[in-house]
């Protein structure tokens, strides 16, 4: 039933590949596999452009993570632990936060989840770890989309 939930959305060209994006980085406790979606969807759509918009999808789900860690620093530490919280997170902003933000978020495997919740437990900005998240949640979509148009044109050919 459910899967067929998602066969119809993505049916929906890019806008459903964006809700499933969208839906599956959103869950946190209860993963949705969208790469598969993606790459699937790599044979018949252009695989830029759903790189792109996958990614993007995947950074808007990717702020709820980031929600949780930011709600979650009041109810956990005291307050003079947030501020030495605050003198770590700004040593790291000056030291490549958003590229390491960007390359975690192009690996493929990686618990996503774990990078939002300790974006929004730092308290780092929720803008630059949006537009991190976007760049790379879209690298790595992009090469599965790719992977996808390939992936299924070869197989075409050999049946």
């Amino acid at each position: 039933m459910l899967q067929d939930f998602f066969k119809n959305l993505a049916s929906f060209g890019y806008f459903g590949i964006f809700l499933i994006t969208l839906i599956g980085y959103s869950t946190i406790l209860f993963p949705l596999p969208a790469a598969l979606f993606v790459f699937s969807a790599g044979g018949f759509l252009n695989p830029l452009i759903l790189g792109v918009v996958a990614g993007l999808g995947a950074a808007f789900g990717e702020m709820t993570s980031y929600g949780v860690g930011f709600g979650g620093r009041k109810l956990i530490f005291k307050k003079e632990n947030i501020e030495k919280l605050e003198k770590i997170t700004n040593f790291l902003k000056r030291k490549g936060t958003f590229f390491a933000i960007i390359f975690i978020a192009s690996l493929p495997f990686f618990g996503g989840d774990l990078l939002g919740i300790s974006a929004g437990f730092l308290k780092y900005d929720a803008k630059k770890f949006f537009l991190a998240s976007f760049i790379g949640k879209s690298v790595l979509h992009l090469i599965i989309a790719f992977a996808g148009f390939f992936g299924i044109s070869w197989i075409k050919t050999l049946f």
